[in-house]
């Protein structure tokens, strides 16, 4: 939060420097009470324990037996009470991703998965970093009114949408947190026109593609946004990146996930050749806490849900307007928020499918390839789905096969359950 504070032009407005420190005390004062807290919670696990000892029922300080029916009698509630305690603990315990059975101090943590999973040193610091931008974002989101953080910045982004405050603030602490990772050399985001290519004593070997806010057009009226990433790993010779390092199929990505800022903040990432994994952000900790392993879309299918903004039916090819007809026939139910990170997230663990379509008003797509269409296919095909762009280019295609030309390139969507994406690639043939 420092550095973020730091690198931030001192020439900006007082309202984005009001913002920024306001967010970095308060994260500060988060940290320091972390340890007060941790110390509090460690003393009532100890209390709970010497309670719940078995040489506590019904046994004075003594060390004498109680045995008297009245005793008895007394104690059989407590004793009652002890073991439904006792069992509910061990429930919990059973419930806890990871747990070693007991209620102690134990939990896992995104830090601890990292380490634990990637043996790769360069890209755990890559990832904490990114962890630590969206702990940032998360802080920045939730204070958006009362740091005034509402309304627009005055500037559009690369893509031609204009620019709302917390675009540009997201933006400038996910730029500034990965050039201080040291494990970047090219930076691409949907809020900067051209990519950024980190100097070579600052370069790492990975490639960070990233929409730092998205569905901001929603930030306004409180509902949940988020950020998309994907990580490349370099291949062009040399310390210095290129734009030729991102520009490749998106099977070529090593790791990919989105954060969701809304009710609770959820991280879920997945990386290549390995399952999904869900962290949800512990406020008073600071820490991403792991929540759910191997996350996978539900047997069948899932519920009948299908995404779509479905104000755009009259600009529709047909396949897809066939489709989403027989969905209602059906008796499919229509679910959209207008942030690809809710619907996709929806998708993954209710069912059902998100579809963004090419239409006559936009033939190449709305959603950008490299920080929207290839992270999400990578997150959906490893839970188990299928992630294809339909008709696009005169074929239909499978999205992690497309081969960009351009950093802010767009493309079709349709991906989730088989079920539904099959159903919808049967109205081409």
């Amino acid at each position: 939060y420092h550095a973020v504070e730091e690198d931030l032009d001192r020439d900006s407005s007082a309202t984005r420097e009001s913002v920024t420190t306001s967010v970095a005390d308060t994260i500060r004062h988060d940290f320091r009470n972390a340890r007060a807290a941790a110390r509090a919670t460690w003393l009532s696990l100890g209390f709970i324990q010497r309670i719940l000892a078995p040489a506590s029922v019904g046994q004075p300080r003594g060390g004498a037996s109680i045995n008297t029916k009245a005793s008895r009698e007394r104690t059989t509630p407590l004793r009652r009470n002890t073991q439904n305690t006792q069992a509910a603990m061990a429930n919990f315990s059973k419930t806890t991703p990871g747990s070693g059975g007991d209620l102690d101090s134990e939990f896992h943590s995104l830090t601890e998965y990292l380490m634990t999973t990637l043996k790769d040193q360069e890209l755990t610091v890559l990832m904490s970093q990114m962890a630590l931008a969206c702990k940032a974002t998360s802080r920045a989101c939730a204070k958006a009114g009362i740091a005034n953080l509402f309304g627009m910045a005055g500037d559009q982004n690369s893509s031609g949408d204009d620019q709302k405050k917390l675009d540009v603030l997201s933006n400038d602490i996910f730029v500034n947190a990965l050039l201080k990772s040291g494990s970047c050399c090219v930076l691409v985001s949907e809020e900067n026109e051209e990519p950024i290519i980190v100097p070579e004593k600052d370069a790492g070997r990975f490639c960070v593609c990233f929409d730092p806010l998205d569905g901001s057009s929603n930030i306004d009226c409180n509902v949940s946004t988020g950020t998309i990433f994907a990580v490349y790993e370099k291949k062009t010779p040399g310390k210095l990146g290129s734009v030729a390092d991102v520009l490749r199929v998106g099977s070529d990505i090593v790791a990919a996930g989105y954060c969701m800022y809304g009710a609770a903040t959820e991280l879920v990432l997945c990386f290549k050749g390995q399952s999904v994994q869900r962290f949800a952000l512990d406020p008073s900790l600071g820490e991403f806490v792991h929540t759910h392993s191997n996350v996978t879309f539900p047997s069948g299918g899932g519920k009948k849900i299908y995404s779509c903004n479905e104000g755009n039916f009259p600009y529709w090819d047909q396949p897809i307007k066939d489709a989403v007809t027989e969905f209602k026939a059906k008796k499919y139910a229509l679910r959209y928020v207008g942030s690809m990170v809710s619907d996709v997230h929806r998708t993954i663990l209710y069912g059902g499918v998100f579809v963004y379509p090419a239409d006559s008003k936009s033939p190449k797509g709305k959603l950008r390839v490299l920080y929207e269409g290839f992270p999400m296919a990578l997150l959906v095909e490893c839970a188990g789905g299928k992630a294809s762009t339909g008709m696009f280019n005169g074929s239909v295609q499978r999205m992690l096969d497309l081969e960009p030309t351009h950093v802010h390139e767009r493309c079709p969507v349709i991906l989730g359950s088989p079920r539904d994406v099959d159903f919808i690639l049967s109205k081409y043939n």
